[in-house]
């Protein structure tokens, strides 16, 4: 993906550490693989010629909690994995082990973990039961099949696949640390101390102060690369930014996440994922400046004492937008408040555009676990709070789901596309820290069953299926590839035109 020209030399070496290589005590520990562990339990017990009984006996539990684990279904204790493993006479690491014991097992795993990923769930088809009865040849079709049915779905979505599977790696890696990241909340302290910043909004002038710590001077101009939000001269330590008031983004983040690339040491991606991965780094640190840790997590502790956590509070307190104030929310709610929660941008036409989540909500998905661009229910909250008379107020709602009730609140805000609804939500056991809980708007959820909302009703179908023809507002760039370079869709020659003419003013 990278592009040489755009590569610089490193920097000078810095003081203090690079936040970006930085990893969570907990990043290298390997994941329990339930369904491995199931099925090789299975393997070693026909082995000894026991029955589900006979090892219950011997480890001290029914049968029904052994057929749970065998099948993948429940993660064994450390007590109990101790026991398996001396009533099987092996040891735990060999009980854990990577390679399945059988090229059966193998079969079986892999067709259990595709009937439980996204791919299988989209088709709408029953889930086969994985047993001792089911032919060796049916389970190698079946999972040939499913091999073969994702290779052609990669083929059809060519090279926007790559960015799909960079985004939903990234989303796992955000859900496994609650959205915290103690690193950057480090950097962004460090720069509001060198600077004195102690309380309050973060005002510009406080922001060209950090600016200057850092040596960069800055420069408000007409021509900006029009691909481009901001462009960092490294040469003459310059910042260039557009003087437009036309813009969907603040303009202090928009100089923050140029500060950002610099503080955080970064290097010219050489892939997609690693282009992600930045602008998610440089996103948290200009939300942990404008509403630092210390003093956002204290006004949100206040607020869950009195019972009165809100969105609008948190962003009138800090002078941001709503939708950086619920951003900077779902960084602090988990690891500070102990809530669990959701995040969604959605657009009027109910397509998401953002979106995370730590609290089990099911968020619709393709094949790959990408979100971004999928319908969401029409009977959620960030969809019906399109309908009510004044979108530009917190709407509250608890939602029914498949997997639990939800309360949720959300608000729309205008861009340059269209309406946006910006919401957070939660599980239903979080929301009496919240204001808008009294609430008596309720709906109901059956997505991802398709009778939910996504088929019309029996009788608008029987009287309008075969007399409709819609003309689709087709969008272009649904059908373009990703766009090529270290950056995608800036163009190298247009930056390095722009700094080399006000190189020379």
């Amino acid at each position: 993906m990278t592009s040489a020209t755009w590569n610089r030399p490193s920097p000078e070496p810095r003081k203090r550490g690079s936040a970006a290589g930085k990893q969570s005590a907990g990043d290298s520990d390997r994941t329990l693989d339930v369904i491995s562990l199931g099925r090789r339990v299975r393997h070693l017990r026909k082995a000894k010629g026991m029955t589900l009984d006979d090892l219950g006996a011997a480890v001290g539990t029914v049968a029904s909690q052994l057929s749970l684990i065998e099948n993948g279904k429940r993660e064994p204790k450390l007590g109990m994995m101790q026991a398996l493993a001396a009533a099987l006479d092996v040891s735990i690491d060999s009980l854990l082990g990577a390679e399945p014991p059988s090229r059966r097992a193998a079969l079986e795993i892999e067709l259990e973990r595709a009937q439980r990923g996204p791919l299988y769930a989209s088709l709408g088809l029953p889930k086969v039961r994985i047993g001792s009865r089911l032919p060796l040849d049916v389970l190698e079709s079946l999972v040939g099949l499913q091999a073969e049915l994702e290779r052609r779905l990669n083929e059809q979505v060519a090279t926007p696949e790559e960015a799909r599977r960079a985004n939903g790696e990234l989303r796992a890696m955000m859900r496994e640390r609650n959205n915290y990241f103690p690193e950057y909340e480090a950097e962004a302290q460090k720069v509001l101390d060198s600077v004195g910043h102690t309380s309050g909004p973060l005002s510009q002038h406080v922001i060209a102060d950090i600016a200057a710590h850092l040596g960069f001077s800055l420069h408000h101009v007409n021509d900006l690369p029009h691909s481009t939000r901001s462009v960092t001269d490294l040469k003459n330590r310059r910042i260039y930014l557009t003087q437009s008031q036309r813009s969907d983004h603040d303009p202090r983040s928009v100089l923050l996440q140029a500060l950002g690339h610099y503080v955080l040491q970064h290097q010219t991606p050489s892939s997609y994922g690693e282009f992600l991965s930045q602008r998610v780094a440089t996103n948290y640190f200009a939300a942990a400046l404008l509403l630092p840790e210390k003093a956002t997590v204290e006004f949100l502790q206040r607020a869950k004492a009195a019972k009165e956590i809100a969105v609008e509070d948190i962003r009138d307190a800090f002078a941001v937008s709503y939708e950086t104030a619920a951003h900077r929310f779902t960084n602090l709610a988990t690891e500070h408040l102990g809530i669990p929660t959701h995040f969604q941008k959605v657009h009027e036409s109910g397509i998401v555009y953002k979106a995370y989540e730590n609290d089990g909500v099911t968020f619709p998905a393709d094949h790959t676990g990408a979100i971004e661009g999928q319908p969401i229910c029409r009977y959620w909250t960030s969809r019906e709070v399109f309908s009510v008379p004044d979108q530009f107020s917190a709407f509250n709602q608890y939602t029914d789901t498949p997997a639990g009730t939800y309360w949720c609140t959300a608000r729309v805000e205008r861009g340059s596309a269209g309406k946006f609804s910006v919401s957070i939500g939660l599980p239903y056991q979080h929301v009496k820290w919240f204001r808008g809980r009294d609430t008596t708007e309720r709906s109901k959820s059956r997505c991802p069953d398709s009778d939910c909302c996504r088929t019309p009703p029996g009788e608008l179908s029987s009287e309008w299926s075969g007399f409709a023809w819609p003309s689709a507002r087709a969008h272009s760039h649904l059908l373009a590839a990703l766009p090529p370079g270290a950056f995608p869709g800036v163009d190298e020659t247009e930056v390095y035109s722009f700094l080399q003419s006000h190189s020379e003013q």
